[in-house]
């Protein structure tokens, strides 16, 4: 391991010096900056962190907890997190839940317990109103930012989320306007504050149309492609006619419609699919899937931006950014009749 006093016998100054110069002291002239910088490269020199957080009582650590980052949504996330806590001169420690409170109670307290300076987290839905783990983080005072819509057991701290109701609601607007009133609903899990602004953009549209919610079109499930054959399975089986199909994330959407399509429907023919979220996935479909563009990565820069404010001693405000309806070959014009009747 390269030490001080080695860069300093190389490059003839005294330890003090080259200290002053890894620090960034303005007492040192440009020449000699230069050589030993130069000369701590060269050598291979890596500060010790540990050492530094204990002079500094500053870690440069942020905490960033995440579903999993194999999740479409939360991937473009982690990019924005590094990318902007590379400009700020942090190191960002990621740990996934797998959607598991307990497995989220540990990895928020292993970060804590790491001297994090923050942490930004997707929290696992819950009905329970508490969570001592959240608890736990405000009386701390850890700079918290919550990454999607709050629920009650971490109101306390700011969020940034997408405005999931308004552009759930253009979605079904879309298919009204393409003269479609049997609209089917393919609901995420009822714990989920965004999965329920999802269906009440849904409902409130079909409200605004002076159309009453059918509640045999609303079907609960859940978040994975396999849960979406599932769902689609159970709308056959029950003979369900509806002239189009809205879910609450492109996943769903997929998995509803390739089991659609192995019984020989077309899409938009015999029905138009919306989905949520604009996964990569969406657009290279076998039928490109409309759905909404959710500002993945601008969700993360805005909480960097946050936890940098916040960091300079100012709470930030909770923001919430808008989404975009895309368009594609997924969704068309109403047909004259459900064809779903006589599918077995």
């Amino acid at each position: 391991m390269i030490r001080l006093k080695d860069i300093a016998a190389a490059a003839g100054v005294s330890i003090m010096t080259v200290s002053k110069v890894l620090r960034n002291a303005q007492d040192i002239s440009a020449q000699t900056r230069s050589r030993v910088l130069k000369i701590s490269q060269e050598m291979g020199y890596v500060p010790d962190s540990m050492a530094q957080a204990l002079r500094t009582r500053s870690t440069k650590l942020l905490g960033l907890v995440i579903p999993s980052v194999t999740n479409p949504v939360y991937a473009r996330v982690v990019v924005a997190v590094e990318d902007r806590a590379h400009e700020l001169g942090c190191d960002v420690i990621l740990a996934h839940t797998g959607n598991d409170p307990a497995r989220e109670s540990h990895a928020i307290r292993r970060l804590i317990s790491r001297r994090v300076e923050g942490i930004l987290v997707a929290p696992v839905a819950r009905m329970d109103p508490r969570a001592s783990v959240y608890e736990e983080l405000e009386r701390q005072n850890t700079p918290t930012i919550i990454l999607g819509q709050k629920s009650p057991f971490c109101a306390a701290f700011p969020n940034v989320e997408c405005d999931d109701l308004e552009a759930s609601l253009k979605a079904t607007q879309h298919l009204l306007d393409l003269g479609h009133r049997q609209i089917a609903y393919l609901a995420g899990p009822s714990a989920s504050p965004s999965a329920n602004e999802r269906i009440a953009g849904y409902k409130r549209a079909l409200r605004d149309a002076g159309i009453d919610v059918d509640d045999h079109l609303v079907f609960h499930a859940g978040g994975t492609v396999e849960e979406g054959e599932k769902v689609a399975l159970q709308m056959l089986n029950e003979r369900t006619q509806f002239t189009a199909i809205q879910a609450v994330n492109d996943l769903i959407a997929i998995g509803a419609a390739s089991t659609l399509l192995r019984q020989g429907l077309t899409i938009p023919g015999d029905f138009s699919l919306i989905g949520f979220g604009n996964f990569l996935i969406a657009e290279h479909f076998r039928v490109p899937l409309t759905t909404v563009r959710q500002p993945k990565y601008r969700l993360g820069e805005a909480a960097m931006e946050m936890m940098a404010k916040w960091s300079a001693g100012e709470r930030p405000a909770s923001r919430r950014l808008g989404a975009q309806l895309v368009i594609r070959e997924s969704s068309g014009n109403a047909p004259f009749c459900a064809p779903f009747a006589s599918v077995s």
